[in-house]
């Protein structure tokens, strides 16, 4: 099969930046196994003042996507604080080489595992996923366990078994797990929907509220929880009006001009739909 690769996905196959291994690291993460046809061992070196990685090396065995996924994620953790950098998701990594062929997400996915170990390993902390990719082995051809494709279901938000095979290669060699991989998937999309049942459910049985609880409720989400999150990334907002439904704010700090700001607004607008009343309206304003 011939796949449509990226010119930056070529570029970073053909010209991989950061190969090696630092001597000495501060953390090292290992993913993967060469037995399965995917591994990746990911080093570097931290700032301990600022916390920031300087330096980041890999080295790797498998396809063209899983060199240049590995080489892209190198060059984006260098300079970022730790923090920062655990951020970056597996979808991240294939939007800044252009795209990966569905095919080959699995690439990312290592890559965003092998950033968790090595930041863990630094930290001297276990990695939560290790815990829960634990269990029963549903695919014997890459040792792809239950734990494994229950976590990439719900962090993907995948709904078919050809996307759980993309994005962990499970079902994608004799194809015997197929029907377990099923039985999984459709277990997890059923729960989903008695979540999603429920919640409408609760929401249907919300007493109206008055203004002026709705004003007080708005104004205690926003202190206690909104305003916490964005300080966090030395951003905030100000609550400028609150008119019937629609709230108006302006953006503080960080996020003023922020090129996520449209992001953080939406993502406002839903926590105070899911709180307060699901037809409320975020207004970002510049100035009052």
């Amino acid at each position: 099969m011939v796949w449509n690769y990226t010119e930056l996905v070529k570029k970073h196959f053909f010209e991989p930046k950061n190969v090696g291994e630092i001597e000495n690291p501060d953390g090292k993460g290992d993913v993967g196994s060469i037995a399965c046809g995917d591994a990746l061992s990911l080093t570097i070196k931290v700032d301990k003042d600022t916390d920031t990685v300087v330096e980041a090396k890999f080295k790797t065995f498998g396809c063209g996507s899983a060199i240049a996924s590995s080489s892209m994620l190198t060059e984006m953790i260098k300079g970022k604080t730790l923090d920062d950098a655990l951020k970056i998701t597996n979808q991240d990594i294939a939007d800044k080489l252009g795209g990966l062929p569905p095919e080959k997400m699995h690439c990312s996915v290592m890559g965003r595992e092998a950033l968790e170990a090595a930041i863990g390993n630094y930290r001297g902390e276990t990695i939560k996923h290790e815990d829960e990719d634990e269990g029963r082995v549903i695919c014997n051809c890459f040792g792809i366990t239950e734990g494994k494709i229950r976590r990439v279901i719900k962090e993907d938000a995948l709904t078919t078994v050809e996307d759980i095979t993309n994005y962990t290669k499970a079902g994608g060699a004799c194809g015997a797990c197929v029907g377990q991989i099923e039985d999984i998937l459709d277990e997890m999309l059923e729960e989903k929907k008695e979540v999603q049942k429920k919640s409408e459910k609760d929401i249907s049985k919300k007493k109206p509220l008055t203004n002026l609880q709705r004003i007080t409720l708005i104004q205690e989400i926003i202190d206690n929880e909104i305003r916490p999150e964005l300080e966090k990334d030395s951003g905030g907002i100000d609550l400028i009006d609150i008119d019937g439904l629609t709230v108006a704010i302006r953006m503080i700090g960080q996020c003023a001009g922020c090129m996520a700001a449209n992001f953080t607004s939406a993502w406002i607008q839903d926590k105070l739909r899911e709180v307060v009343d699901e037809k409320i309206v975020v207004k970002v304003v510049e100035e009052y």
